[in-house]
């Protein structure tokens, strides 16, 4: 629903929101070059710190002579696991609601840091001191294949361990089935499966994989941490660290400190794709450098940043449908992988109760899922590549397409709900538009697979998606604008981590209040409470319409103010310049006043006035803390009430005698409500379908079977698209404001990043399926050609 419940929600008119080439505060740092990360940081004296990484998939550290390291000049300390400080680190594991040791002797994948930390005056001589330990392991029997590792009779990797997983809504999802093996078996049954499948017309049945692939981090994790002991700060030492999280609240309460006494002033951090998952490299600094005295940085090699952004998927669809193409009943049947000790169960177990399924009319689902340990690697708290697996419902209407000979739009169209619920036969206002948006920016023509040939002989091929506008909400905000010496400040903390947030919210309050945008100042400063991003894509709309609330309280106490100045004139000092002419309000109220055009103004007559930096010679201040209302996504399962939707496009060539597969162009047509800065959200969309073209036609890990190690932890092997290769992408933005968050946006989180959609358009050129990544060798010899 619309902003009903905020001030101006339903404003009619803007002057800044919406507008384009607004910069960015820091984007002259940025372009050039002299802003500085948080790995920029020298401090004198300063120490480095590297981990004893597994060279191993799946090993123990049984013991650890550390004389020969410990002698090596330059060597400060060889701290192990089993020291003192170390325990008391904790548990970190109600991230993830695995509990394990902060650091201990225990590798469950290749690269993994374990059991040691050398200290010393060079990240050389750290190695150096890594190479001289005497370390004996226990090799331990690996699972890199999950099919295998799945079957009765595998090694158990982690007998340990025997809770499920869990995610989502408590209830929603069955997990108390007891762990076999290496198996966690999970499910969500709705409807009468049986009765479902007896009613259809049709069945068809399907296997889609989805490989894993790495996460998107352009700058290698890691901190600078120090300490020092200053007296504004209040009693005891302060935490000084850089380059470590996008807020430092995790890191103080890790290290049992108020936020206060944490200083993060470091404006710039490496962007990050929903990847919020603190490496060892930028939590241990800080206890290092308590122990040394002295400064210490730790940062991590890019060779070991290879974390996943999505696991390993197999699933098995099956779906009845109806001769009009309504489907009738779905079982997804799914082995997925659970990953590493730590990894976040987002991108299995949270399919289940968030994805597509939540938006069809039918009821009749059943979703099974084998969720198995592996020593493949890591998942950092996100997964929402693809988010809630959504492509395997898109690669079940183009199935359905095929069979029928009906085009998969108007599949989506008979199978999707209406707003209101899953028994609303309404069409969903935002969807139609969308969908009318996207067939003229395609010029959509869908034809059936294998019968198009372009003039230059290569096939072609073309496919559809519909996904929602997500905005998890839930996130309170505390906002401050100050008006101080004639200038509206909003201080915020830092730092930039690739998401213009900050911005967003400018623009809000220059609306608001009547100014252009570069007349509100961003003031970054560590200490400020407010900080404007949330949990995904909550962050710009949901601060911004906190940031909206607090700009109506300022309004107010500034035209409040106004009045008083004119009704009090100060009186002229001995020395300095004359106080400012009031303007002609005597007598008014605040409700006869507005600000237009940088200027306080009787609104019956908008000609008379006086500018802001002159209205009040006092300094005034508003705050406000709370957030909107919560988003349909928050108040029951994602897709059971739909607000604001996107559809995705794909258009291929495929050389059938080459196997190269050329995309000829993505569209993206997105309504999020409304546009707050559109070039955020146009770099946005081309982020996620640059990344959705690597993960489909390039991104691959290959493990060697015997020892289970990873055989392309780097640049040259592990194929990402250059910036040559990236595929032209057509966008257009549809502004329903249908969402509850700042004048009705929603955000769009990454629910345009997809893992099938280019997979679809060339079974679509072709008429053979080629799981991704789709190499030219697959494409062949889906071809019968190689």
């Amino acid at each position: 629903m619309p902003d009903y419940d905020g001030v101006n929600g339903l404003r009619e008119e803007f002057r800044v929101v919406g507008s384009r080439n607004l910069p960015g505060r820091l984007s002259q740092a940025l372009a050039t070059g002299v802003a500085k990360f948080g790995l920029d940081y020298v401090m004198p004296g300063m120490l480095h710190a590297k981990f004893l990484r597994s060279p191993y998939a799946n090993a123990r550290v049984v013991s650890v002579d550390a004389t020969a390291a410990r002698a090596l000049p330059g060597v400060v300390e060889i701290i192990t696991w089993e020291d003192e400080e170390i325990r008391a680190l904790g548990s970190r594991g109600e991230r993830f609601g695995t509990s394990k040791p902060w650091l201990d002797n225990i590798a469950d994948r290749e690269g993994v840091e374990v059991a040691v930390i050398a200290v010393a005056e060079s990240e050389d001589i750290c190695e150096e001191a890594l190479r001289a330990l005497v370390v004996k392991w226990e090799v331990l029997p690996h699972v890199t294949d999950l099919i295998k590792g799945s079957r009765e009779g595998a090694p158990v990797i982690r007998p340990e361990e025997s809770t499920p997983p869990s995610f989502g809504r408590p209830g929603t999802v069955n997990n108390d089935f007891p762990k076999k093996g290496n198996v966690y078996h999970v499910e969500l049954i709705s409807g009468d499966i049986v009765e479902g499948f007896t009613a259809a017309d049709h069945i068809v049945e399907y296997d889609m994989y989805t490989p894993a692939f790495a996460a998107h981090l352009p700058n290698p994790s890691g901190s600078i941490a120090w300490w020092s002991k200053d007296p504004y700060q209040g009693d005891g030492p302060n935490l000084h660290i850089e380059g470590a999280v996008r807020e430092k609240h995790a890191i103080s309460v890790m290290y049992g400190l108020p936020d206060e006494k944490t200083i993060q002033e470091g404006l710039f951090m490496g962007g990050k794709y929903c990847d919020w998952g603190l490496r060892k490299s930028q939590e241990i600094t800080p206890l290092l450098a308590k122990r040394t005295g002295r400064p210490v940085r730790c940062v991590n090699t890019r060779e070991e940043m290879y974390d996943f952004l999505m696991n390993e998927r197999y699933l098995h669809l099956k779906v009845g449908f109806m001769n009009d193409g309504l489907i009738t009943a779905v079982e997804d049947i799914s082995v997925a992988d659970h990953g590493s000790r730590g990894s976040s169960s987002f991108g299995n177990v949270g399919d289940l109760t968030q994805g597509p399924f939540n938006t069809m009319k039918c009821k009749n689902v059943a979703q099974r899922m084998d969720v198995v340990d592996s020593n493949r690697g890591i998942m950092y708290v996100s997964g929402q590549h693809c988010p809630f697996n959504w492509d395997s419902l898109t690669l079940g209407i183009h199935l359905i397409a095929e069979k029928l000979d009906m085009d998969p739009i108007d599949v989506a169209k008979v199978n999707l709900h209406g707003p209101a619920s899953q028994d609303d036969p309404n069409p969903v206002p935002s969807f139609e538009r969308c969908i009318e948006a996207g067939k003229k920016l395609m010029d959509w023509d869908w034809h059936k697979a294998g019968v198009k040939v372009l003039p230059d002989g290569r096939m072609h091929g073309m496919s559809f998606r519909y996904q929602m506008c997500p905005r998890h909400s839930g996130v309170v905000y505390k906002c401050k604008l100050e008006y101080r010496d004639g200038v509206v400040h909003m201080p915020t903390q830092g730092p930039l981590f690739g998401a213009y947030v900050v911005e967003a919210n400018a623009m809000v309050v220059a609306e608001e209040l009547g100014l252009r945008y570069e007349e509100v100042s961003i003031d970054y400063d560590y200490r400020e409470p407010f900080r404007a991003f949330g949990g995904g894509s909550d962050g710009t709309t949901a601060s911004a319409w906190a940031m909206k609330e607090c700009a109506n309280l300022l309004k107010r106490q500034i035209l409040e103010a106004a009045i008083d100045y004119a009704e009090n004139p100060p009186q002229p000092a001995m020395f300095g310049p004359p106080p400012a002419e009031p303007g002609p309000f005597k007598g008014l109220k605040p409700e006869d006043l507005d600000l237009v055009g940088s200027k306080v103004v009787i609104k019956a007559e908008p000609d008379k006035g006086v500018p802001l930096s002159q209205a009040s010679g006092k300094n005034l201040f508003a705050t406000y803390t709370g957030r909107p209302p919560l988003s349909v996504w928050s108040t029951g399962p994602m897709g059971k009430v739909l607000d604001v939707m996107n559809a995705a496009f794909c258009e291929v060539a495929v050389d059938t005698d080459t196997g190269e597969v050329e995309i000829l162009r993505f569209g993206a047509v997105a309504d999020p409500g409304l546009v707050l800065r559109p070039i955020s959200l146009e770099s946005q969309i081309d982020q996620v379908m640059y990344f959705s073209q690597g993960c489909q036609l390039l991104e691959d890990f290959i493990y060697d079977e015997r020892t289970g190690v990873r055989l392309n932890n780097n640049m040259l092997d592990y194929k990402k698209p250059g910036m040559l290769d990236a595929a032209p992408v057509e966008r257009e933005f549809i502004e329903t404001r249908g969402s509850n968050a700042v004048y009705g946006a929603s955000g769009i989180s990454h629910s345009l990043a997809n893992t099938h959609l280019v997979i679809i358009a060339i079974q679509n050129a072709i008429g053979a399926w080629v799981d991704p990544p789709a190499t030219p060798d697959k494409v062949l010899r889906a071809l019968g050609k190689a």
